[in-house]
């Protein structure tokens, strides 16, 4: 999940990183020559407080891997703390979650097209039809809505439950029918569901404490990963979980808990067929959505590895690892199959935090 815990503790006792890092870094600034034709985008955080989040792409055509993208286009740093990206209508939205902004880039060549402005502390933006989104944000107690044609805020969405430690930050977002369901992961325990027709707060579901990422299976089954929370929060902490919910009765059908408190798991993804969970917890698990249990053994052992994000290409199912490795130094991406071989790796940018997976359509 994109603002873990470690980082927020950690963070403070980090050495600055400048965005040039020193002579033996392999950084390549030429990737404004690439044409993006299919492949993968890794957004690299960066350290807060330090503007040196960046945007790398692996070019699944030649094998190649291309760092500092935005700024080898752009000639600007990408911004502080890189959060997330989405592509729409041939358009990529990069959430620059602690600059406060959202950059509109041409994902062909990286170049500049717009910028979504005065957010607080965007999340994720998600497409809810053609011209409007919704922006998750971890402190304004909104969800913002994003006018597409108008290229501004149009207006948001109160989901304030005036709670002291239980703030309604809102997370990870995935659609069902005309209804978003919203994980809330900071010092809360609900997932939020938005009417998006009215664009009102139709319903709250209790799942774990922290649940910071969602998917919807091929059964139309949606599942909520939730991290527990952590020692001395305000919020308390309880063990780790796994929830299913059934969209239609909004009833959670199914919760397993982890086992020890140490469990923090994170990123929870679906293979392309939506048939099959994967999620970090320290280790990479496999688990098939039929499966009543958590699996007792990991699929890929850390080992000396920091996993810190991960995702899967749903056309290749290959897994994506990020390894953030100090949280400081540059970072690399490990590729493994679905059965958890090992095929290559690449470094990239600090804390490789999310994939955005890309293929060019004809204009």
């Amino acid at each position: 999940m994109k603002g873990r815990i470690l980082y927020y503790i950690l963070l403070n006792i980090y050495m600055m990183v400048l965005f040039f890092s020193c002579s033996d870094d392999p950084i390549d600034i030429n990737g404004a020559d690439i044409a993006a034709t299919s492949g993968v985008f890794i957004i690299n955080e960066g350290n807060f407080n330090h503007d040196n989040a960046t945007l790398s792409y692996y070019d699944y055509s030649t094998g190649q891997i291309f760092n500092q993208m935005f700024f080898a286009a752009n000639e600007i740093p990408l911004g502080d703390v890189a959060q997330s990206m989405t592509i729409h209508n041939q358009k990529a939205y990069l959430v620059i979650n602690n600059s406060g902004k959202i950059y509109i880039i041409d994902p062909s060549d990286m170049t500049f097209i717009d910028k979504i402005a005065g957010l607080t502390s965007p999340r994720n933006i998600t497409f809810i039809n053609d011209s409007k989104a919704y922006i998750t944000d971890l402190y304004s107690k909104s969800i913002f809505i994003y006018d597409d044609n108008n290229h501004l805020i149009a207006s948001e969405i109160d989901v304030n439950n005036n709670q002291p430690y239980n703030q309604h930050s809102t997370e990870q977002m995935i659609l069902y029918g005309k209804f978003a369901f919203i994980t809330c992961w900071s010092y809360d325990n609900k997932v939020l569901v938005i009417d998006t027709e009215t664009d009102r707060l139709a319903d709250s579901i209790e799942v774990g404490k922290q649940p910071n990422s969602i998917v919807l299976d091929h059964n139309n089954k949606i599942w909520v990963l939730s991290d527990g929370g952590f020692t001395g929060s305000a919020f308390g902490q309880e063990l780790a979980s796994l929830s299913r919910i059934d969209p239609e009765t909004r009833e959670v059908e199914l919760k397993m808990h982890f086992t020890e408190m140490s469990s923090s798991p994170t990123d929870l993804c679906l293979n392309g067929n939506l048939d099959t969970l994967y999620y970090i917890d320290g280790d990479v698990y496999r688990m098939a959505i039929h499966e009543g249990s958590l699996p007792a053994e990991s699929l890929i052992e850390a080992g000396d590895h920091t996993f810190y994000s991960m995702d899967i290409d749903p056309s290749r199912n290959i897994v994506y690892l990020g390894d953030a490795v100090d949280y400081q130094q540059n970072g690399w991406v490990y590729r493994y199959t679905p059965s958890g071989a090992a095929i290559d790796s690449f470094q990239v940018g600090v804390m490789p935090g999310d994939f955005c997976f890309w293929h060019k359509e004809s204009r």
